[in-house]
């Protein structure tokens, strides 16, 4: 079994760097692989089109670049999509709108293992032996070794909605919870404050979610647009953030780099200077000069 890189550094307390992509590219996996910068790639399906091959291919780009693999799953399809990711190769799933107790639960069964072999913190769960990549397809499905691999598989949730920020003490309660994201956009949005991230409201439920999860001994989460934005969040001592998006990078290059293309074509070209007649001589042997002046 392939080992778990974001597994390991959290185990040895070390802080670590991820980035997202909507696109299901392999090649972008590759490219980030090679700044040498990041631990694991989040591919957030819970907004991409893609496929089961797609999720193969990421599987594979992972191995290439050295890269753990995480995938981030909307509500309706935990189950499925977290064993189909986990299947392909990914090591770690983020799913999204936890609201209760009961939400937190199927998150952790959709991860782990159906066996009275589970044990400690890590919790008993759902998933079945399969014939897919992270086994070899046919040589190590069914094996202890597969058991443990998906005892360790990481598991994160978003903390974005009212009633899992109101009831947050018990849900980061339950086994097997690793990691903990706090979702601003949805949770302004859940209280009636869309888009407000800096209302009081907003910060106060995240940093109740930020000292929680740390009290409990999980691992808060950031995700950033730009790592300016760390600051604060050292202090509170997270570790672990996820830095910038594949479209939100590009949709600012356009966006900037286009109005500066923009601006020049409407500005008007400045003349260029007038430049004195160019004399033209020949020069004689004796370095007299011979011929007329143009």
């Amino acid at each position: 079994m392939r080992r778990n890189l974001l597994r390991e550094r959290l185990n040895a307390g070390k802080p670590t760097v991820g980035t997202h992509i909507l696109s299901a590219w392999p090649t972008l996996v590759e490219l980030i692989g090679h700044s040498k910068q990041y631990d694991y790639v989040e591919f957030t399906a819970e907004y991409a089109p893609f496929d089961m091959h797609d999720l193969d291919n990421l599987g594979r780009a992972f191995e290439v670049a050295g890269l753990g693999g995480m995938i981030k799953i909307e509500q309706t399809q935990y189950t499925h999509q977290a064993m189909r990711a986990i299947g392909s190769g990914f090591q770690s799933v983020l799913f999204a709108d936890i609201r209760t107790v009961e939400d937190a639960k199927a998150a952790v069964n959709a991860v782990r293992a159906e066996t009275t072999m589970a044990k400690g913190v890590r919790g008993r769960g759902l998933m079945g032996v399969g014939m897919r990549r992270d086994v070899g397809t046919v040589r190590q499905g069914g094996t202890p070794a597969y058991v443990d691999a998906l005892n360790e598989v990481v598991i994160a949730i978003m903390v974005e909605k009212k009633s899992c920020v109101d009831d947050l003490d018990r849900i980061l309660s339950v086994p097997g919870i690793d990691m903990v994201q706090f979702g601003a956009s949805d949770f302004s949005m859940s209280i009636g404050k869309t888009g407000q991230y800096g209302h009081p409201d907003v910060v106060a439920a995240e940093t109740k979610t930020i000292q929680t999860a740390l009290k409990k001994g999980l691992h808060p989460r950031i995700e950033l647009r730009d790592p300016a934005q760390a600051g604060k969040y050292l202090e509170m001592g997270v570790k672990h953030f996820c830095i910038g998006w594949d479209v939100r990078i590009l949709a600012d290059w356009w966006d900037t780099q286009g109005a500066v293309m923009r601006r020049m074509l409407r500005a008007k070209p400045k003349k260029a200077a007038a430049r004195p007649a160019a004399k033209t001589a020949a020069k004689g042997g004796n370095g007299k000069v011979r011929g007329n002046y143009a």
